[in-house]
Formats: structure tokens, sequence, C-alpha cells
């Protein structure tokens, strides 16, 4: 991947959301906008810096079982930035290996997005989970995700996006759905629909200039990413362009878009209410090699350590990918989230804050996890850009 598509990849899928249906799309079509509340985006406003590193595999995540140290293990990890997303599907993709090893009582590695998921869903076909882990929520780096929805984000690279891996993806990301809309209205909202804008200084329909990206056309090692969301929408409500003068931001052309999104702390908090509320059981404990598993009281063992694989199983195939947010004071009367499409910006309004997401030239391939604030600062200065 040349460097001009580099700093548009991790926000690939979210403008995706709002862009692919640019041919449908109708001027104007709906009532004004109502009045925007303006974000306060001010460096002394950040509250909190993470980073993360998403755990991509170019093959997809891998879901598949071997014999080894005596158990069955059933492996469940690498799904980049799509691991809440599709967590609920993918579980379920995983479970018929989980189910033919016979016991009833199973061990999942890892709290995360995917370990979390994957023991509810096994609870919910009359199993017993106790979970191992060396962290839980909140220090699980499930609990640094952005929260949008985004079941393509980084999911695999577009020459292993095969007719039988776009079917299965598809239904991972269609179940995962549909457990999503049960979870609306709960208390403290988990999963919200929310709105959003999609920023451009050009229109959408003209290619970015180089300059936009960063500068110089040099190589990466990342690849190429299947666009998979047009199998997905129906799902969606269609992206509308505002007419001029009709919206808020000091830019020139403005679409509108509805997705869902989560609020990562309450939903992690229901997820493990539920497990424990179902008989789950949570024992402290770091794994360093794979022969650990044999020791447990567990005869199946479904191993969800997301980017931890890498290290425990020396599975090079899991390659990091840095992802930096920055977390403003919260702001309730803003409700929409934002895309400028060309200047590395995306934010998301959480009930525990506003997100402001920023990439970095380096990202993929970066295990850094040491915060950057200035790259965060400059996020947050862009952001404030878009106000009067």
């Amino acid at each position: 991947m040349q460097r001009r598509n580099f700093l548009r990849a991790g926000a690939a899928t979210l403008a995706s959301l709002a862009a692919s249906q640019a041919m449908a799309d109708e001027l104007g079509n709906f009532a004004p906008p109502r009045q925007l509340a303006a974000v306060r985006a001010k460096a002394d406003r950040i509250i909190d810096i993470n980073v993360c590193r998403r755990p991509f595999r170019a093959q997809g995540p891998r879901i598949e079982s071997e014999q080894r140290y005596g158990k069955t293990i059933v492996h469940h990890y690498g799904h980049g930035g799509a691991g809440w997303s599709l967590s609920w599907g993918s579980a379920q993709l995983a479970l018929p290996l989980i189910r033919a090893s016979g016991p009833k009582q199973i061990a999942v590695i890892g709290c995360g997005a995917i370990g979390l998921t994957t023991a509810r869903v096994a609870q919910m076909n009359g199993m017993k989970v106790r979970i191992y882990c060396k962290e839980r929520p909140p220090e699980v780096a499930s609990s640094k995700a952005t929260g949008m929805w985004s079941p393509d984000s980084r999911i695999c690279s577009s020459e292993h996006a095969t007719p039988a891996w776009t079917q299965a993806w598809e239904q991972m990301a269609r179940s995962s759905f549909k457990t999503y809309q049960s979870l609306l209205g709960l208390a403290d909202q988990p999963v919200e629909w929310r709105d959003g804008y999609f920023l451009s200084d050009i229109p959408f329909d003209q290619p970015l200039p180089d300059s936009a990206h960063g500068g110089e056309d040099d190589e990466s090692d990342e690849p190429d990413y299947p666009d998979l969301m047009a199998q997905l929408d129906d799902l969606r409500p269609r992206s509308v362009l505002l007419k001029p003068g009709s919206h808020p931001f000091r830019v020139a052309h403005a679409k509108r878009f509805t997705q869902m999104s989560f609020n990562i702390s309450s939903y992690q908090r229901l997820l493990m209410d539920d497990f424990l509320r179902a008989g789950g059981e949570i024992v402290q404990q770091e794994f360093e090699h794979p022969r650990q598993f044999g020791n447990l009281r567990e005869r199946t063992v479904v191993n969800c350590t997301g980017y931890g694989a890498r290290a425990l199983l020396g599975d090079t195939s899991i390659i990091p990918v840095r992802g930096q947010t920055a977390r403003l004071v919260p702001q309730i009367e803003v409700d929409y989230a934002l895309i400028y499409r060309g200047h590395n910006l995306f934010m998301l309004p959480r009930r525990d804050g506003v997100l402001v997401q920023a990439q970095g030239e380096h990202d993929f391939g970066n295990e850094d996890t040491r915060i950057d604030r200035a790259l965060s600062v400059a996020a947050v200065e862009r952001l404030a850009s878009l106000f009067a």
C-alpha cells in the first residue's frame, strides 16, 4: 500500500459507511438538520489518551481447533479492528468446534471482546465457563477501542477475501448486528444509533490529492483491504448529501450518515455482569507458553488472546496495528460523529467522553504502545478548526 493511502486506512471502514452510497444520495431530501452543539475541542480538555494494538491477520480471524497438551484447543483470535463488531457472529462460528470437543465445562483464555463474548455464547448454549486471564476490563486492550460498529475494519487483506471467506464474514456481521439490536434501549445504553457527518474540502466523487495524506508515495507493507460493506447496505440507513450552507461545519461538502456505536465501558460491564450471573468464574492467571493449558482442569480450552497470541503461540501471522485515541471531557449535548476526509480525523461521542482518533504514518506493524500526545493534540486542533 502506498503512503498516500495509509493515513486514510484507519478510517476506511467509517468513510465507506458514509460514502459507498454516493450514487444513491439525494441532495437535501430531508428536513433541515437541527442545530448541532459544537465540540469544545481544546487540548486542556483531554482527560485520557490510550494506545492499543489491533491484532491484524491477513488471512482473517483464526477459528480452528487442534489436539495438544492433552486438550482440545479452539483458537479464536485475530480480528483486526473488528473485534467488538464481529464478536457475537464470530463466536457462533467457533461454537461447533467447541461443542465437538464434548465436555460441557470449558476454559476461555482472555477477557477482552472476543473472550467475553465467546464465554457468553457458550453459556447460552448450556456450557459452564471459566475465564483465565492476565487482565480484565477495563485493563484489557479491547477497552481502548473507539466503539463504532465497523465489521470490516482491517479484518483481512484483499487477496484472502475469497467468495467462501466473504460469505463467512457476512454471516458473522449479520449475526452480530442482530444481537446488538437486542441490546438497544437498555440501562446505561451500551448500544446506540448515532448520526454522523462525513466532511470533505472537495466533492466526494473526486480523489484526494497526495498532499492530503502526508506527502510522497513511500511504499509500506500495509496490504490493500477488501470493500465488504456494500453487502450490508440493507442494515443501515442511506447517507444524505447536505445542501451548501445547511450545516455548521467549516467545509464545502458534507454528508449525513447513521451508524451503530458502543459505549464500551457500560457494554463491558453488561457482559461481565451477565457472565458472572450465569455462574461464570474468572481466574487471574498469566500464560507464558501454551503448554500451561495442559495444567487446566478443563479438557476444552478456547484461546481468545488476541494480539497476545503472537507471543504466546509464536504466531507471526498476527501483525500489530497501532491505534491512539484521546478522550475529551464528556459533552452529552454532542450526539453526532464526525469523519473529516483527507485530514486524518475521526470523532465519536460516548457517555464517558468525546473520543478523537488520529492515525500515525507508521501504525501498521508498529507494536509501540507509548503515547504520542502531540499526535492527539494536533487531531483535537483539527477538530476545533471545523467550528466557527
